[in-house]
């Protein structure tokens, strides 16, 4: 190599260097809609991207706040648009009466996409109860999510009938404290989960996801249930059900990590999500 050659290798490098110590500008700020559907108002919250969209579903007893530290690191890997909301009677959205009901909860996002103008090729990442939502939601509107990634989340395969049983037995002392309780939004959400749970559960045992949608299935390894060893192996058991029960499913293992996999290990879920937006 000449000393020509060197002294532009050498310049390009340090071009690459600078480029790379430059900071990174922060993600768009998100813009807020209060959305009316169903008799209510829901909270979207909406980060500025190209498409495809990336649609953030936080679990049971929590708001699109879940999702704030890893909207950013999307923003920033992906580009992509990114959309997070409040379920009704969590954070800024309004309340509804009754039990906690998959479908509904999945009416409930498919119209506020619909409002957002986001009507096919999204990316869908749902975390626990969330998964609920996630099958009713790709079930009711073919073409809307293109793909999706399920974090430690609930599956059909789950919820056989000596399960739901087992559930409603050891959870209801807890629940019969939370009513005597002050009430409180997230307490009223527990106890709406918790009312007719039998029966909404055995529905979604029932419910199978479309073969046309690609999905990864990330599950934890110590699980919800890390105190119950039955309980942590057939969840387990469940989610390698579900990859076995249709073509484009991939399982992936969070090594370590409690239930709470998008705060304990944060970059596998930023990597499996990157992955589908890739695709």
């Amino acid at each position: 190599m000449t000393s020509r050659n060197i002294l532009v290798l050498s310049a390009a490098v340090l071009v690459a260097v600078a480029a790379c110590a430059q900071p990174k500008a922060p993600p768009p700020a998100p813009s807020v809609h209060m959305i009316a559907t169903n008799g209510h108002r829901l909270a979207f919250h909406d980060t500025p991207g190209h498409s495809p969209a990336i649609v953030l579903d936080a679990g049971g007893g929590e708001d699109s706040s879940y999702w704030e530290p890893l909207v950013a690191q999307l923003s920033a890997a992906t580009g992509s648009r990114i959309i997070t909301y409040d379920r009704a009677g969590m954070g800024a959205s309004d309340e509804t009466q009754g039990p906690w009901d998959g479908r509904a909860a999945a009416s409930d996002l498919a119209a506020g996409l619909r409002t957002l103008g986001v009507t096919g090729h999204a990316v869908l990442v749902s975390h626990s109860q969330a998964g609920e939502v996630a099958a009713y939601l790709v079930r009711a509107n073919p073409g809307v999510v293109a793909r999706a990634v399920l974090v430690d989340a609930n599956l059909p395969q789950f919820f056989t009938d000596p399960q739901i049983k087992r559930i409603v037995r050891t959870t209801a002392p807890q629940i019969e404290e939370l009513k005597k309780q002050p009430s409180t939004k997230k307490n009223r959400q527990l106890i709406a989960t918790a009312d007719g749970f039998g029966p909404t559960h055995r529905a979604f045992h029932q419910l199978t996801w479309p073969a046309d949608v690609p999905v990864t299935v990330i599950v934890s390894e110590k699980t919800p249930f890390d105190g119950s060893p039955p309980d942590a192996r057939h969840w387990r058991s469940a989610a390698a059900a579900f990859v076995a029960a249709g073509p484009g499913r991939t399982l992936v293992t969070a090594r370590g990590s409690s239930h709470d996999v998008p705060r304990d290990n944060p970059a596998l879920v930023l990597q499996e999500t990157a992955k589908m937006v890739k695709e």
